[in-house]
């Protein structure tokens, strides 16, 4: 007996060491050296200062700016508290705060219909991209905040889209930080 738990608090440890280290160690060593912007975290910096990052999603609240989907994470947009709201399609809170954003959409555009991904949360919380009808849904909010042509914020969403990966996969998207810092540089607001 004495014999079995020293191998296994052996082989405990030396599994521990090389799953618990070495490996994390060697990845993101190879990963650095191979996709550095993409292990980093895929941050987007301005004028020397960190304004975010590409596939973190992030809460803008300006009229000024296109709006991210809602999120469940923690306070908001919290990556270290990433997940879902976890309430069922009849539970009343979330009927109730859908609803509610529903009829801020509608007063927004009150001709357009809300897009789903405005009123409702994805499974992380951290979603950074909206689908492209999404952002032509906000589009005239954001060119009468800005003082800009309609047809101008149009092209900027087009700009932004992004269509499926590899062509099959997911749904046409628009990553709201790349397309705000992006009207920021085109037409900053007054």
């Amino acid at each position: 007996m004495k014999k079995n738990l020293v191998t296994a608090v052996w082989f405990t440890l030396v599994t521990t060491v090389i799953f618990g280290l070495i490996y994390p160690l060697v990845i993101t060593g190879v990963s650095q050296l191979l996709f550095p912007g993409r292990a980093s975290g895929q941050l987007i910096e301005r004028n020397g200062k960190l304004v975010g990052s590409r596939i973190i999603g992030q809460n803008f609240t300006g009229l000024g700016y296109f709006h991210s989907r809602p999120s469940a994470a923690g306070a908001g947009y919290d990556s270290t508290s990433s997940g879902g709201s976890f309430l069922g399609p009849t539970n009343k809170t979330l009927i109730d705060r859908v609803n509610g954003d529903v009829q801020k959409l509608r007063t927004e555009n009150p001709s357009q219909p809300a897009p789903i991904d405005l009123v409702t949360s994805s499974g992380s919380g951290l979603d950074p991209d909206i689908s492209p009808a999404a952002a032509e849904f906000q589009a005239p909010r954001v060119a009468q905040e800005r003082h800009m042509n309609p047809g101008e914020v149009g092209r900027l969403v087009q700009k932004h889209t992004r269509g499926r990966q590899f062509g099959f996969l997911g749904e046409p998207r628009v990553n709201v930080l790349e397309l705000n810092l992006d009207l920021d540089t085109v037409h900053p607001l007054r």
